[in-house]
């Protein structure tokens, strides 16, 4: 089964843009490996809380990055 696993900082994407995210994984997998992926295609969007992430040994958080959160972060 193939299985993509994304790991974004919590309340940077839109319900809208976390869809999207799956749709397109399952897309570019059903190119790869044919129409018989679809149906077993896994996709994970999981939320990170702000200051549970790094790189380089640096804890990171969104002002540090001076991210914005999304304005819209209701289903549509």
């Amino acid at each position: 089964m193939p299985f993509a696993n994304f790991k974004v900082p919590e309340k940077t994407l839109t319900p809208k843009q976390k869809e999207e995210i799956v749709t397109r994984t399952t897309e570019l997998y059903v190119e790869i490996y044919g129409e018989r992926a679809r149906a077993n295609t896994m996709v994970l969007v999981e939320e990170v809380a702000d200051g549970g992430w790094g790189i380089s040994g640096d804890v990171l958080t969104l002002a540090m990055l001076g991210e914005a959160t999304p304005t819209d972060t209701s289903e549509d």
